[in-house]
This record gives structure tokens, sequence and C-alpha cells, in this order.
């Protein structure tokens, strides 16, 4: 039977399945004698394995046949849940999470037997709930080898792979073009520590860095496949640049958590280009012939092009062709990526329809008004139909919106897992509390704050929050609570995360930073609390008095900063010492359409969303006062700094009276205010964001365009940006 038809709707239920399961598993360590918990994870388990053997996952069957025997045993009363029993459970979890991970990516659930936790499961079974400490110290013991064999492996492999990148014509011609202009292709490899917990993120950042130095004209695996992390620690890339190999990955290794980086001349001789695939073909059949390899995506992606080429020479083997077929149907079967699906209440859908069959009544009334006007020489019921028109495709915009928002229940589910562990390790009493999970937020949106939201969480567990003596000894409650709030605010979500613990130590993030270099003495003295604060966001930069798996490289805040600027929010950091700190993320609540206010700077049109504007003032040109050489206005008792566009955007000035009086929108980031000089103003429009792509170099000042009625494009400006 082929069951590939079926893959997504098996990743989708499985991953909510596996949730349901870590949230009932919480529970249950809180109530261990709750029999509805119970039952509830029994069926959950149940249904995993029922639908694992039938899209064959036998690995993965076997692991929830294991954990429902357990349950079984507890539904029956023949033995209690016990705390050893909790910990076996969620690592089981992991395992099964793991599998999940690596079907979606390659369509095979992998080669790990994962044979102890099996074995500890059984162990649970045999000695009425308890795990034998034997048992497992031994299966920790045959862990640690293999893993430390994994990692020579790795370090055995490593090479230069974008030596396997195969250009097409067009980027055969760019690098061609480069030569001819006196500049140089490079290749580039990039190895990512394995510790890493934001490849994505990381990566993002190595392109950003290369993209200053020259143009990326192609990538393996693609962009997309980088930005979704699925790839393993390696990805590779040409570059045409003028710049030398040495600042090449000198560029690439400024960014944390970079573990290698290989780069030399790329070479375009036309005559290599029919030995590459041979050289491949024979690699890759070595390592088709090791399941393992499967498990990078960017091996998956490269396998099938090679892998049809043998097939004529060797017509009567068998094996070959089921293989070429077995990875060719694994591409498109790997394409599909879950996260990009968006399940939608069947009512959004229902008023969705209506407003289309709306659009084509509107559309036929139009038509009979265009035919009734002609004969008549009257406009009257055709700008009456055009108002309608107008009506129904501003509802039919907000519905479309409506369908592309989901819950943020979706991210922030894992997190009360993640601090549970986090407790454990770190030997500290904490409690996760989080209001707002049914706030809403656009899908993509959604997709990308997994990752900043579990850095701020992970601050705050071993930053914010005080060992379990110290806060005693305090006069706090000896568990330490981290709160998770999300709420709507105008058109922007704002996700406060804040603790109880000890605050931001200005003076030791002062210090550090002296002692680093960051900042001189006499700098340092200058600095208000909020501009040393913010020290805590450049890279590498940490507080922490040692390393561990948890913290100390400062890699997270860098990260949390450029990830939430590249959707268009903000954060801000509000610091109580002694008391606990907030951390405070805003958001757009959409990527797509906006309400903005339509002005004309110079003789061009740009756009600014609506949500950032405060006022539009009048202001006379005797009105703008200097500070510290910077022009100023005074509005009801506020200082506002004022920025002029046209310099700003360096475009001519209008020619005219000096003495008119300036159009300044104040606009808003925070508890940050400033003035936008603009030239005129159109109005208020409802428009659609429409990326400017990769290949235009464009400022942080442009958050994209949009196309005008006219077919004229205008640019949107980022507020944030510019204050």
């Amino acid at each position: 039977m082929d069951t590939s038809q079926y893959l997504d709707i098996f990743l989708d239920e499985s991953k909510e399945h596996l949730q349901n399961l870590s949230d009932q598993i919480m529970d249950l360590e809180q109530n261990p004698e709750n029999m509805d918990t119970i039952n509830e994870i029994f069926r959950a388990a149940h249904s995993l394995k029922g639908m694992a053997g039938t899209m064959g996952y036998k690995r993965m069957q076997t692991l929830t046949h294991d954990m429902e025997n357990v349950f079984s045993e507890v539904r029956n009363g023949t033995f209690k849940v016990l705390p050893g029993m909790i910990d076996i459970l969620f690592k089981s979890l992991d395992a099964l999470e793991e599998y999940v991970n690596n079907i979606q990516q390659t369509t095979e659930e992998g080669t790990n037997d994962n044979q102890d936790l099996i074995d500890a499961l059984n162990s649970i079974l045999k000695n009425n709930g308890e795990v034998v400490l034997g048992e497992s110290s031994a299966s920790a013991k045959t862990e640690e080898p293999v893993a430390s064999s994994a990692q020579d492996a790795g370090a055995n492999t490593k090479r230069e792979k974008w030596q396997e990148i195969k250009i097409t014509d067009t980027e055969r011609m760019l690098v061609d073009k480069a030569y001819s202009e006196g500049l140089k292709a490079f290749g580039v490899t990039v190895y990512v520590e394995e510790a890493c917990v934001l490849k994505a993120a990381r990566a993002f950042l190595v392109f950003k860095a290369l993209e200053k130095l020259g143009e990326i004209i192609v990538s393996s695996p693609t962009a997309q496949d980088i930005e979704d992390e699925k790839f393993d620690l390696t990805f590779s890339l040409i570059l045409i640049s003028a710049n030398t190999t040495e600042e090449i990955i000198e560029a690439v290794k400024s960014v944390s958590e970079i573990e290698e980086a290989f780069c030399a001349e790329y070479t375009s001789a036309k005559e290599e280009k029919p030995a590459a695939p041979e050289k491949v073909v024979e690699s890759k059949t070595v390592e088709e012939s090791k399941p393992a390899a499967t498990a990078s995506p960017a091996m998956s992606k490269t396998v099938p092009a090679p892998a049809q080429t043998p097939v004529p020479t060797a017509k009567p083997a068998v094996a070959p062709t089921s293989s070429s077929s077995a990875s060719s149907s694994s591409k498109p079967a790997a394409k599909p990526v879950v996260n990009r699906t968006v399940r939608v209440d069947i009512e959004k859908l229902d008023n969705l329809m209506n407003l289309v069959s709306e659009l084509i009544i509107a559309k036929n009334s139009l038509i009979s008004a265009t035919a009734a006007d002609d004969n008549k020489g009257d406009n009257g019921s055709v700008n009456e139909q055009i108002e309608y028109l107008e009506s129904v495709t501003t509802n039919l915009h907000e519905s479309v919106m409506k369908v592309r928002m989901v819950p943020i229940e979706s991210v922030v589910a894992k997190f009360p897992r993640m601090i549970r562990d986090l407790s454990k390790k770190l030997n500290k009493k904490m409690e996760l509390y989080m209001t707002g999970e049914d706030t809403e937020l656009d899908r993509t949106v959604v997709d990308e704050i997994g990752d900043p939201l579990m850095h701020m969480l992970r601050n705050s567990a071993d930053h914010g929050l005080e060992p379990n003596d110290v806060r005693v000894a305090n006069g706090k409650p000896e568990v330490g609570s981290i709160f998770l709030d999300a709420y709507q605010d105008g058109n922007n979500v704002v996700i406060e995360v804040r603790d109880d613990g000890g605050g931001i130590n200005v003076e030791a993030v002062r210090n550090k930073a002296i002692e680093r270099g960051t900042v001189t003495p006499e700098q340092a003295e200058t600095m208000t609390e909020k501009e040393i604060i913010d020290l805590l966001f450049l890279p590498s930069f940490s507080t922490a008095k040692k390393v561990s798996d948890v913290s100390g490289r400062g890699v997270g805040l860098d990260v949390v900063k450029s990830k939430i600027e590249s959707l268009s929010g903000e954060v801000e950091v509000k610091n109580r010492f002694g008391e606990g700190s907030s951390w405070i993320i805003r958001l757009p609540l959409t990527l797509a359409i906006i309400q903005a206010l339509m002005v004309v700077i110079g003789d061009e049109k740009y756009a600014i969303a609506l949500g950032s504007i405060q006022t539009i003032e009048d202001v006379l040109p005797e009105d703008i006062k200097l500070v510290q050489a910077k022009e100023v206005i005074h509005i009801r008792g506020t200082v506002i700094p004022i920025i002029r566009m046209d310099k700003v955007l360096d475009m001519p000035p209008r020619e005219g009276d000096k003495n008119k009086n300036l159009t300044v929108i104040i606009v808003k980031k925070g508890e940050k205010q400033a003035g936008l000089v603009v030239d005129e103003l159109i109005g208020q429009q409802e428009v659609v964001i429409k990326s400017m792509g990769k290949y235009i170099k464009v400022p942080k000042m442009i958050s994209g365009a949009t196309i005008l009625g006219n077919g004229e494009v205008a640019l949107i400006l980022d507020t944030n940006a510019l204050i």
C-alpha cells in the first residue's frame, strides 16, 4: 500500500499527539493518581502506535508500544507512577520527536533503535514501576562512546562541500561575468557547532555577514531549506566578491557558534563539468549504503540527481533502480513543509465563501450598470456599485487575514516541559505561568518567534532566578516564578517574559563591558542604565561566570534582537534590580496587509504604517530648536527630535517658501518618539506589503514596497529603524 499520500496528515497528527503526551505527562508529574490523565496518555500512545504501524515506521511503533504497556499496567493498578518513570517517559518523547523530525526531512525514521529506552521501559514493567539503576547507568555509559564516535566521524568527514554544488548555466554566466569585471568567485563551506540550538539563526547571520562582502549566487541547501532549519550542521555557498579568502573566513567566524569555515577560489572551467557528477555519484552510492547518512537534509537534496545516472548502465540489477526510485520518491515527499499549513475554523471558510459570492454579485452588478449607463450617460449607479465593491474587498481582506492568523499556543505549549528540565538541570525550583496563549498572530510570525522566546525563558531561568538558598535569605519564596504573557495592543501583539529573580546587575554589566573592551571606562561613566542594558544584545556578550550547556556563550540575546527586528518588531527591557526583570517583544499583527498613511517626500510617494503614528502636527519653522546640535520640537510638554526625511532618503529638497509650515508625523517606538518631516500628506490607504527580494540591497529603513492603484510603486518606511 502506498502511504506517501498520507505523510502530511501523519506528521500533523503525530506532532499533536506528542504535544498532548508532553502536556499530560507534565500534569501526571504533579498529580500521579489522576486516572483521567493516565487514560488520556494511554489513548494518545495507542493512537501514535497505530499510526506509526500503518505508515510502516517499525522503530517508532515499537517504542510507543512499550510506553503503552507501561500505562496499561498503571491503569490496571499493578504499580503507581514514580519520579524515575517520568524521566524515562520524557526521554521516550524526545526519541519519538526525533523520529518525526527525521520522517519530515527524509521520509525515513532513521536507524536509532533507542534500545536503552526500550530496556528502561521493560525494567519498569519488571520492577513494579521502578527503574533499575544498574540498567539506566549502563545505558548512559553506552551513550558516551556512541556520542564520541559520532563526533569523531563528524570530524573525519569535514571537507569543502561547496565543491559538490552544481551550478546552472545562468549561475555559470554570473561567475564568468564576475571574473571579466575583476571580481572573483569563492566556494564557502560553513560548519556550525554541534551544541548550537539555533542553526537557522546562525546561518542567517553568516549570510548577512557575507552579503556585506559580495553577492551569494547559490547555496546548498537552498536558502528556503536553511531558513526552515532543514539542514544538518553544515551548509555551502558560492560567493562573488572582491575580498580575499582570509577576509571571507574572518567574516564567517565573526558569527558565534561557528565551528569551522572553509573557503577557496571557485573555478568555472567548462571541462570540469562532466567530471563532477561522476565524483558525486561515487560518494553518494557509498553513503546510500549507510541509511544513517539520509538523516542529513543537505545530502537528501542532492541524492536524486546523481542516483539516476547509473540506472541505464546497470539494467539487469534491480537494486539500483529501486534505490533510485526510493530516493526520487523521497524528494517530493520531503518537499511539503508541514509548518506551512494552517488549520482553519470552518466558520472562517464559510465567511470567506460568502464574501467571494458577494464579489461575483458586485462584478455582475457593475457590468449591468456599465451597460445601462452607456445608454443613459449617467455614472451614478456605476459609482454606487464601485462603493459596494470596495466594501466587499475590504471585508474579504479582513477575512483572509483572519484565516492566516493562528494562536501562539502552538509555539508556547513546549515551554512548560523546557522549564521543568531546566529546573532539574540548574537545581533551582521554578514555575512557569502563562497567559494569553489564545492570542493570534500571522502564521509567518508565529513560525519565527519560538527560538527568541526560548532564549528569553532560558535567560530568566539561568541568569534571572537566584539559587534557592539565596532566594530564602532574601525573604523571597523558594520557588521562583517566570511569567509569559501575550496580549494584543492595537495593531501589535505584545509578548512579555518576566521573572521575580534578582534583575540585571547594571554595575556587573558595566564592568564586563570595560573588561572586554566594548566601552572605555570614560564612556561607561556617562552611559545611562538603558544603554548599559542594551550592551547585553551584542554578539558574544555574557555575564555568566562559567560556560554551561544552558548559557555563558553570549549567544542568545543577539539572535533574539536580530530575529525580532527582521519581523519588524522590537525588544524592550525593564529592570528592577533585586526584584526581577521584564523582556517585552512587540510584533506587528500581520506582515501582509496594513493600514498606512501615504505621504510625499521630494517627488516620491511613501507609506508609513498607521499603527506607529501618534499624531500629525503642523509646525512653524521658528518652533524648531537645537539641543546638542540636533533639531527638536516641544509639543505638549514633550521634547521630540525631528528627522528630515528628504535628507535621510538623500532626495533634493523641494523648491518653495522656506518659511512655510512643516508637516511633522509623530511616530512612536516603545517609549521613544520622533517627528518625521514630510512634504505632503495624501491620505490613509490599505496597502499590501510586497518583499523587495534578496537581489535588491535595501537600507534597513525600507521594510518593503506596495503597488498603488495607478500602478506606481511606493516604498514602505520602517519607523522602528528610523528612531
